[in-house]
């Protein structure tokens, strides 16, 4: 298995691209191979990323109430999950979290709202005004992430000083379905080529351990590919009580490894970024990240959950023989 591995990173660093039998294969690699496996992830996030790790961190701009039913959500109107309920924070709130994330060493800011997309007026317009504001005080990239687009929107949005559009497909058009009933998956593709298109660049990946096959992975992971997206959020379930996968088990360790290198070979210029559930799936295995190929973090708390001690995280990056990347 090492002579494979070898020529598939290879293959990969000199611009060539991992079949859909390979990729599916790499997610099967046990054993003492998977140091091979995760020596060539390190080689191709080091080729094309460098020894940096890019901090992300997020507000929970408005929560709660979404009409959406996706099973996994603990902000749907259709569970009975407990989560905070407010409309879009006021506008000094939402400037003061870019100037926090900017000071924190973040380079890239998000600013997420629950329900299936943003009404336009009163709340587009305080939206518009703040990145103008994050933009004119930080040297941040600020983020959107609010739901299913049209090209007037995108366009606004850009326009504004949005660098960066947030839309993850969650899991492969073959399993979405099974998650989520109240929107087409072909609706939030066409939302990352509306991003693209008016000259945003993507952020756009998944989560993991909803009960997805590890061909229906493979199938997410070739869909990004396709879509052509900068950026990777990779995202493992932390089952919420009052949603349909409350109860579900967390996934082993090495499996959100090996995700992490099968994105990593198969979107390897991609920042591929750790986010949620983190803590909850990888354990002690955390650092291992950085050894599967990720080339970025998410710091701070997530939508309705807290997460880790921005002094433990940038530890972690150091004690890896790592830095972080600035926006400063």
């Amino acid at each position: 298995m090492r002579e494979t591995i070898q020529n598939w990173t290879q293959r990969v660093l000199s611009g060539g691209a991992l079949a859909e039998d390979e990729a599916l294969a790499l997610l099967r690699i046990q054993g003492v191979d998977l140091g091979d496996l995760f020596a060539g992830a390190q080689r191709i996030r080091h080729h094309f990323k460098g020894d940096r790790v890019a901090l992300c961190s997020i507000i929970n701009a408005k929560s709660g109430r979404c009409s959406e039913d996706c099973a996994f959500c603990a902000q749907s109107v259709h569970h009975q999950a407990h989560s905070p309920v407010y409309p879009l924070k006021p506008l000094d709130e939402i400037v003061e979290g870019a100037r926090q994330a900017a000071t924190a060493g973040c380079n890239c800011y998000g600013i997420v709202s629950s329900g299936s997309r943003l009404t336009a007026g009163v709340e587009m317009d305080r939206l518009l005004e703040a990145i103008r504001q994050i933009r004119a005080t930080t040297g941040i990239r600020p983020s959107a992430s609010l739901g299913l687009l049209d090209e007037s929107t995108a366009r606004a949005l850009a326009d504004a000083g949005f660098a960066v559009y947030h839309h993850n497909l969650e899991t492969a058009r073959s399993f979405f379905p099974q998650i989520c009933t109240t929107h087409d998956y072909e609706e939030d593709v066409e939302t990352v080529r509306w991003a693209k298109r008016a000259g945003m660049a993507v952020c756009c990946g998944g989560l993991f351990g909803l009960g997805e096959s590890l061909q229906q992975r493979v199938e997410l992971a070739l869909t990004l590919r396709e879509l052509a997206v900068d950026s990777v959020p990779i995202n493992y379930l932390a089952p919420v009580d009052g949603t349909p996968l409350a109860g579900r088990s967390p996934l082993p360790p090495m499996d959100c490894l090996r995700i992490i290198a099968l994105f990593r070979f198969v979107l390897p210029k991609a920042r591929i970024s750790v986010c949620g559930g983190r803590e909850q799936n990888l354990g002690e295995f955390q650092s291992w990240i950085f050894m599967a190929g990720a080339s970025g973090l998410m710091v701070g708390n997530y939508l309705t959950q807290k997460g880790r001690d921005l002094q433990v995280d940038l530890k972690m990056i150091r004690d890896a023989g790592l830095s972080h990347a600035s926006c400063q």
